[in-house]
């Protein structure tokens, strides 16, 4: 019946503490600062977050080559390799590191596998910037695994003694199942003391798990195609038995075409925007949909900012909130 029908909205869902952390660099030099402002790579994988700043007169550059001398600039929050921070020394830039300390943590492990002359596995998706910034930490040593057809052409004896690590947005069920084949291959394998994929990643796979379960037969994720953990949360959907769209906002999403799912789903991704998310939901409210919050996990993580932005603060005079 048409009066039956439910949005299951997701809780927790959007913002994690790194992205809220990376965006809430930004905001704070555009008050100290103003622009010019540069950010090296997108802040956080998500067109609302980055048009919105760009608006705002923020420069998103690729590279540091195209900031001039002096600028000031922020590395986005997927982290960096050595060799960026020490550009940025050479040319005298002034620079804010908004990367999550989570995925600080990971660099630092294979820095102190590095230094123990240890080969590492790094399980992740080629091409992202997260992977990127972990594999320049040590050039030559990490490997990377994205499946677990990857795990059996690894070069490494079986004797080694290896360590792996992974980038932090990972699908969960995934991620296992490569662990598993390493540890069946190499047994002196070496474990990360905490597991690497970052507690935001997991509540939110976990949370779409429970709406599928509870009867969506359809989640919408809020999210840019771009974000590693968005496209997570659609295949999580999708491996639980129900289908999965990923928008990047309400304009983008057709209530007719989900007309046939007396249940669906919402929930967003960690680098997406409340605002957004609240909009989507609107939509398909006008269009029938009654609006049900679901709780799953409570989460009270919050990360201190950059030091570097309370230098920066006291230099312009400002207080650091």
């Amino acid at each position: 019946m048409q009066d039956d029908r439910q949005l299951l909205i997701a809780r927790p869902r959007g913002f994690c503490a790194g992205v809220e952390r990376a965006v809430g660099v930004v905001e704070r030099l555009l008050e100290l600062h103003g622009t010019p402002l540069y950010v090296r790579k997108e802040i956080v994988h998500n067109q609302s977050v980055v048009q919105g700043f760009r608006a705002r007169g923020v420069v998103f550059i690729e590279e540091l080559s195209e900031a001039p001398d002096g600028a000031l600039v922020v590395f986005s929050a997927h982290g960096i390799a050595p060799a960026v921070r020490e550009e940025a020394a050479r040319r005298g830039l002034r620079t804010v590191d908004a990367t999550c300390p989570l995925v600080t943590r990971v660099h630092r492990s294979v820095l102190d596998h590095a230094r123990a002359g240890r080969p590492i596995v790094l399980i992740g998706h080629a091409g992202h910037d997260e992977v990127i910034g972990t594999m320049g930490e040590a050039p030559g040593l990490v490997r990377l695994v994205e499946t677990v057809g990857d795990v059996a052409a690894l070069d490494l004896p079986a004797d080694a003694e290896i360590a792996y690590v992974t980038q932090t947005t990972l699908g969960i069920d995934e991620t296992a199942a490569i662990i598993a084949a390493l540890q069946a291959r190499f047994p002196n394998l070496l474990r990360p003391g905490k597991d690497d994929i970052c507690y935001a990643t997991t509540n939110r796979q976990d949370a779409v798990k429970d709406i599928v379960d509870r009867g969506a037969t359809h989640v919408i994720v809020v999210g840019s195609t771009n974000s590693s953990n968005s496209v997570r949360l659609c295949e999580v959907a999708r491996r639980r038995g129900a289908g999965a769209t990923l928008v990047d906002g309400a304009s983008e999403v057709d209530p007719r075409a989900f007309a046939a799912h007396a249940r669906l789903g919402l929930t967003a991704g960690a680098s997406a925007p409340e605002r957004v998310l609240q909009e989507v939901a609107a939509k398909l409210a006008g269009a029938g949909w009654r609006p049900c919050e679901v709780e799953g996990a409570a989460e009270n993580v919050r990360f201190k900012m950059p030091a570097e932005l309370a230098i920066l603060s006291r230099t312009a005079g400002t207080p650091d909130s």
